[in-house]
C-alpha cells in the first residue's frame, strides 16, 4: 500500500552547503508552483558521534520541481536563539489562503514552547504566535473549519499522566492565528496498538472528499533495544501512524489504521543514524493523479519520501478497525 521511494534519502547532509551533522524532520509543502521544504539541520561531529555542545540548530530550504530531487539553498532561513531561547527546529508548513504558515517548536530555559509564523518568500517570517510551554508537535489545517482555524498539537502532560511520557494528541482553535483555545483531546496513547509512550500530530492534514487524512507518530519503549544510536541508549522506537477526521468536526475520528502505515525496517531507518529506529512524518501532499507524498525524517538523521494512493489510505483508516 505505501512504497519507500527507491531514491532515498533525498535529502542528506552532504547535500547541505553550511555542512550540518544531520538534516531532518522537514516541512513540505506546494508553495507557487514549486515543491517547498524547510528542514531541520542539526550540527555536531558525525565521527565523534555528538552533537554541538550548544545543541545549534537552524532551518534550512529546499526546492523542488517534482518533489523528489531538491535543489538547497546557500544559507539557513530561520533560527531562534536569545538570552531565553536556545532553538527553534521540527517545521510543519501549511498554505492556508495563498501564505505560507510554519509551526514550530523552540526550546528555551524554561521549557518547550510551539510557535506558529507566516512567510510569503521564505527569506521574511513573522512570528504569530508562542505558546506557554510545554507544548509542541503544532500543525494547522489548510482552511478554516466553521469559520476558524484549527491545530493539532502535543501538550507535555507529566504530572497529570502519572509522571510519564503519557502525552497525546490534542486540538484547539483561534480565530486569528494568534490566540488559542477551545482545546479537547483528539487521540490519546492507549487508543493506539502501537504505541506504549506517547503520540503527537505528524504531516498537517490534506483534504478528501471522506474527511481529513492525516498521519500522526507514535512511539513504543522496549528496553531490550540497547544503544541504537550516538546516545548511550535508545531504547524507543518512532512509528508513522494515520487517521481519518470528520471533515465538519475534526475533533471527531471517523478511522485510524491499528498497524503503523510505516515503521523502521530499512537501512537507512534503523542503522548509523543519531537515533535508530525512527521514522518522524513531517510532509504529506495530495497530488491531482491521487497519490500522496509522505515526506519523513529517518533515524533523525536524513530526509525521506514514501508513496501511496489515497483511496488506498482511507480504505486502510476506515476497515482496518483500528479506532474505537
Amino acid at each position: 500500500m505505501i512504497v519507500r521511494h527507491t531514491a532515498n534519502p533525498i535529502l542528506t547532509a552532504k547535500q547541505v552547503p553550511y555542512r550540518p551533522a544531520l538534516v531532518f524532520n522537514a516541512g513540505v509543502c506546494k508553495f507557487n508552483g514549486k515543491y517547498v521544504m524547510v528542514f531541520r539541520n542539526d550540527y555536531g561531529d558525525t565521527q565523534l558521534q555528538t552533537l554541538h555542545p550548544s545543541y545549534t540548530t537552524n532551518l534550512g530550504i529546499a526546492y523542488s520541481d517534482d518533489g523528489i530531487a531538491w535543489e538547497v539553498g546557500p544559507k539557513p532561513i530561520f533560527e531562534m536563539h536569545d538570552g531565553e531561547i536556545l532553538r527553534a527546529y521540527d517545521p510543519r508548513l501549511t498554505v492556508i489562503d495563498g501564505r505560507c504558515y510554519m509551526c514550530f517548536a523552540v526550546d528555551t530555559k524554561h521549557g518547550i514552547r510551539g510557535g506558529v509564523a507566516v512567510t510569503d518568500d521564505f527569506e521574511h517570517f513573522e512570528i504569530l504566535s508562542l505558546s506557554t510551554p510545554d507544548l509542541r508537535n503544532m500543525v494547522l489545517f489548510p482552511e478554516k473549519i466553521n469559520d476558524m482555524y484549527v491545530r493539532l498539537e502535543r501538550p507535555f502532560t507529566v504530572y497529570s499522566r502519572d509522571g510519564k511520557d503519557r502525552f497525546d494528541t490534542w486540538l484547539s482553535e483561534s480565530p486569528d492565528l494568534k490566540y488559542w483555545g477551545n482545546s479537547a483531546l483528539l487521540l490519546a496513547v492507549e487508543q493506539v496498538p502501537f504505541a506504549n509512550d506517547k503520540i503527537g500530530p505528524g504531516a498537517p492534514p490534506i483534504k478528501t472528499d471522506k474527511g481529513w487524512l492525516t498521519t500522526f507518530h507514535a512511539v513504543d519503549i522496549d528496553a531490550s533495544r540497547g544503544k541504537n544510536g550516538w546516545e548511550e541508549k535508545w531504547t524507543k522506537r518512532y512509528t508513522a501512524g494515520i487517521m481519518l477526521l470528520e471533515l465538519d468536526n475534526p475533533k471527531k475520528i471517523v478511522g485510524m489504521s491499528n498497524r503503523p502505515l510505516l515503521a523502521p525496517e530499512f537501512s537507512y531507518e534503523i542503522e548509523g543514524g543519531f537515533r535508530n529506529n525512527v521514522i518522524f512524518p513531517g510532509g504529506m501532499i495530495l497530488e491531482d493523479s491521487g497519490e500522496v507524498k509522505i515526506y519523513y525524517g529517518a533515524a533523525d538523521t536524513v530526509e525521506c519520501l514514501a508513496t501511496a494512493d489515497v483511496d488506498d489510505l482511507i480504505q486502510l483508516c476506515m476497515e482496518d478497525g483500528g479506532f474505537s
